[in-house]
């Protein structure tokens, strides 16, 4: 209906536009006024008429002053007649020069054909341009059912923007395995000679921002064959059976463009197990997924189609899926380790100008469990911050706020906090970071600020010096105490606790959940695992979770969780109090200076160990002194 009535009312614009364009070209350019038969008679008789030129039915009236006047008269009607019927004396018309025009066809054709034909081909075009809208309401409905997939051609590509294996860092292990695709797509017969089957699909897990999709490409990039990219979600549709049938589609288009690679990202959202969601077993998600099945198995030997998929939920695909003849290899993509971080950095550095003294390798240190996404997004935001401080070069202040920004969210200087608040807030992080410094299995203390920065009021950022996969119960008994550091310094300075520990709180708590429920570090449940997940997420966030324990158990849980807890405070507490000249000499800094780095910590640290020790042996002597005096 809204597009009816714009065009109706584009049409009505043009009406008037081309009306007024005719008026005006029939119309005299200049200012000439126009008057009645009887005035023409008038002026005849009174001899102020010099010339008329008769035009069709107009009358062109020059006076004797020069001056232009039109009269109107009747089409069938000659001039004399006109005057004779109103008694004008042949004398009087002797005296005027009269010129008789012919017609012009153009005017002929405004003035006697358009008026009649306009209003038809103003309603022609418009019925022409209401049908086309029906014709192309149909054309969509028709190709509702093709698929929606985007297709990347390698070889038309230019060479600069292809992505190969050279574009994608790290990843090792996942390039090698491949590899061998492209290899069968480049040269396949020197495996089918062999008897080797062609791979029908690659299936890559990893994280989100592991670089899935990029490696997809650069398969394709690297084999240099079309690409055809889609969402498992773009399948799916209100309507029943237009996912299957856009599955069929892309399978078709992709045969016809053999050799070639169809990536399905995201690939979950179709494949998840049949039978186990709320929508019943033969709901529409479940067949397209039965289409997918099926055109994976329908492959001749002789097709060169991989079809690639992605997903960060391997768990729950369904079992037909993940057989071999359907998804022949599973490609692990895990979070880059140092020297692939670097190597990560490097690329996305490759076109920011960077200071002399970057050391990417510091920056890759500081940034465990980062993605390749991650890090990119790092180097961009450390390019947007040079690029408002008015620089030309990136610099290593810039990179490493930009880690911090990218963890935790931006600074907010211009929040305004009291005096009171300020203070709690440097005792509770010089508590985290003086557990942090004390406890031996703790990775060391890379910054302390005191400055407010997303969510959080103030941060402690302690960052491994090695990457690390497995974790033992020491670790963590002493990371729970990081954790609740702050709340026990606010208990032990303060005598009272603030919410501002709400989410270290949070934290130690899932910790030792998950110490006792998922990794078996009960002292006296035994070596085993407490519930099982469900599949089933609501609002994003897990249904319920299956209890394979008894109520019984259940209290034995929370006293283990209870006992790491407890235990872990006690460790924070002794350390809170036997430190108590460090805790002073973190706070004094904090107050100061608001943040403090690494190199400056290990510093404070080593002077506040050397004045202590020198303070302690001071002590033993005098009291040593004392002692042999009084004996």
């Amino acid at each position: 209906m809204k597009q009816l009535l714009k065009n109706f009312i584009i049409f009505f614009a043009i009406f008037i536009v081309l009306a007024g364009f005719f008026y005006s070209f029939s119309e005299d350019a200049r200012n000439v006024e126009r008057v009645g038969i009887q005035r023409l008679v008038e002026e005849i008789n009174g001899e102020a008429v010099k010339s008329i030129s008769v035009e069709g039915s107009i009358l062109k009236i020059t006076l004797n002053d020069d001056s232009e006047q039109t009269v109107k008269k009747e089409a069938g009607e000659s001039l004399s007649e006109l005057l004779k019927n109103f008694e004008v004396a042949q004398d009087k018309i002797a005296k005027i020069d009269i010129e008789v025009k012919e017609e012009s066809g153009l005017q002929f054709w405004l003035t006697t054909l358009l008026p009649f034909l306009l209003p038809l081909l103003l309603i022609g075009v418009f019925i022409y341009f209401m049908f086309r809208q029906v014709q192309g309401a149909n054309g969509k409905a028709m190709m509702f059912g093709q698929s929606q997939a985007r297709e990347f051609n390698s070889q038309e590509q230019d060479k600069k923007k292809k992505v190969t294996f050279k574009d994608v860092a790290g990843v090792k292990e996942a390039k090698e395995e491949l590899s061998e695709l492209v290899e069968f797509l480049t040269s396949p017969k020197k495996f089918l000679e062999l008897g080797a089957r062609i791979p029908k699909g690659a299936l890559l897990i990893g994280g989100p921002g592991t670089g899935k999709t990029l490696l997809a490409k650069a398969v394709a990039g690297e084999a240099n064959v079309p690409f055809f990219h889609i969402s498992g979600s773009e399948f799916v549709e209100m309507f029943v059976g237009v996912g299957a049938s856009r599955v069929r589609d892309l399978f078709k288009r992709a045969k016809k463009s053999s050799p070639c690679i169809v990536f399905i990202d995201e690939i979950d959202a179709v494949g998840r197990q049949r039978g186990s969601g709320m929508g019943g077993s033969h709901d529409e998600r479940e067949q397209t997924l039965n289409q997918i099945l099926v055109e994976m198995d329908g492959f001749e030997p002789t097709t060169n189609v991989i079809v690639i998929a992605a997903t960060n939920r391997p768990d729950v695909l369904d079992p037909a899926l993940l057989r071999p003849g359907r998804f022949d290899r599973r490609v692990v993509l895990d979070n880059p380790d140092l020297q692939d971080r670097i190597d990560i950095l490097k690329v996305h550095a490759k076109k920011k100008p960077l200071a002399k003294e970057v050391q990417l390798r510091r920056i890759a240190e500081r940034t465990p469990g980062f993605s390749g996404a991650d890090l990119a997004n790092l180097l961009n935001e450390a390019a947007i911050l040079a690029a408002r401080r008015n620089k030309r070069m990136i610099e290593m202040s810039e990179l490493f706020e930009s880690i911090e920004k990218v963890m935790l969210g931006p600074e907010r200087k211009n929040r305004i906090i009291s005096d009171k608040e300020k203070k709690i807030t440097a005792y509770h992080e010089a508590g985290h970071a003086l557990v942090a410094h004390v406890l031996p299995l703790v990775d060391p203390v890379q910054k302390i600020s005191i400055i407010s920065r997303g969510l959080a009021g103030g941060y402690m950022l302690k960052v491994p010096t090695e990457d690390k996969h497995m974790h033992s119960r020491a670790e963590l008994v002493e990371d729970i105490s990081v954790m609740l550091g702050g709340y026990i310094t606010e208990q032990e300075i303060f005598g009272d606790i603030t919410t501002g520990a709400t989410s270290d709180l949070n934290k130690a708590t899932e910790l030792a959940h998950s110490m006792i429920t998922a990794y078996g570090m009960s002292k006296n449940l035994g070596p085993r695992t407490f519930g099982k997940k469900d599949d089933m997420i609501f609002m994003g966030r897990q249904l319920h979770e299956q209890r394979d324990y008894s109520e019984k158990l259940a209290e034995r849980i929370d006293e283990e969780m209870m006992d790491y807890i407890n235990k872990a405070a006690e460790v924070a507490r002794e350390i809170i109090k036997n430190h108590r000249e460090r805790l002073e000499g973190i706070v004094k800094v904090l107050m100061e200076k608001e943040t403090i780095e690494k190199e400056e910590f290990d510093k404070l640290m080593e002077e506040l160990d050397n004045k202590l020790g020198d303070e302690q042996k001071t002590a033993d002597v005098a009291s040593n002194e004392v002692n042999t005096k009084t004996d």
